[in-house]
């Protein structure tokens, strides 16, 4: 299915029956990103997930034109509005998570639970803290330009602390190939959207203050050095709450969707 948003038209998908949830994907991740975890949660929720602008079946009015946070939390913002007139609960993964924070500030009315894990969100961290993860993405897209995406790999695994090599999965995983479609969402990713989370302004004290119950959510096996933990632990402090841990590191809802699905359902029935 399709919605009409300001600048582009979003791809979305609806499963199951029950409390609505949107999951908001991390990185390049489409709205089959996490069939595997979607596969766990659709018998007791209608399970949403989409194709941010810019990715996949997503068009864009202007191609070439860049991306704010503001933008994609407002596509959220009307997706959850054509879907359902009741607070909703959301799963925002990384860049997923970060989206979900700009929506809890600007309409705090239309999420009843968000989980933000370890959300890519430097604006988070206090600003000594921030200037030197800011150069760790502003690096990365001078790899991508430079060299490519095989050589921005490491380097991108590095910085949100996924080791591929030595990662541990669940069995039986739907596989993922790197398609020529996923390499354009990944080229996207680190060009536009690395310089949208670097750029974004996130109003700190209303997100301490808000409404919405935040759950911000680390990966069992997320290095403590890594940037996107220090943001989840940032969040926690702010917020006044311990971060949940959750199965498998920064991508634990695809390498661990069995064990992350029932950690998750625990966390939204805790409301």
């Amino acid at each position: 299915m399709f919605l009409t948003v300001d600048g582009a038209k979003l791809y979305y998908e609806v499963r199951g029956s029950g409390p609505l949830l949107l999951i908001s994907q991390s990185g390049e991740g489409d709205a089959g990103r996490s069939v595997d975890l979607v596969d766990r949660l659709a018998d007791r929720y209608t399970v949403v997930t989409y194709d941010r602008r810019g990715l996949s079946r997503s068009e864009l009015a202007e191609p070439g034109r860049g991306v704010r946070l503001a933008q994609h939390a407002d596509d959220v913002h009307r997706l959850l509005a054509e879907l359902t007139d009741a607070p909703a609960l959301m799963l925002g993964c990384s860049m997923g998570a970060s989206i979900g924070l700009h929506l809890a500030v600007r309409n705090p009315e239309q999420l009843a639970t968000l989980v933000a894990h370890e959300p890519v969100s430097p604006a988070l961290l206090p600003a000594d803290r921030r200037a030197p993860h800011v150069r760790e993405l502003l690096a990365l897209q001078r790899i991508h330009r430079e060299q490519g995406l095989g050589a921005a790999f490491p380097e991108m695994a590095r910085v949100l602390g996924i080791d591929p090599l030595n990662q541990e999965t669940e069995p039986d995983l739907t596989p993922m190939p790197l398609t020529p479609q996923r390499v354009a969402n990944f080229a996207y990713f680190i060009e536009q959207e690395f310089t949208a989370v670097i750029q974004a302004e996130l109003d700190v004290e209303a997100l301490a203050g808000c409404e919405v119950r935040i759950v911000p959510a680390i990966g069992r096996a997320t290095a403590p050095e890594v940037f996107d933990r220090h943001c989840a632990l940032e969040l926690a402090r702010m917020r006044g709450v311990q971060a949940q841990e959750f199965p498998g590191g920064h991508n634990g809802n695809t390498t661990h969707p069995r064990a992350y699905a029932t950690r998750l359902i625990e966390v939204l029935d805790e409301a």
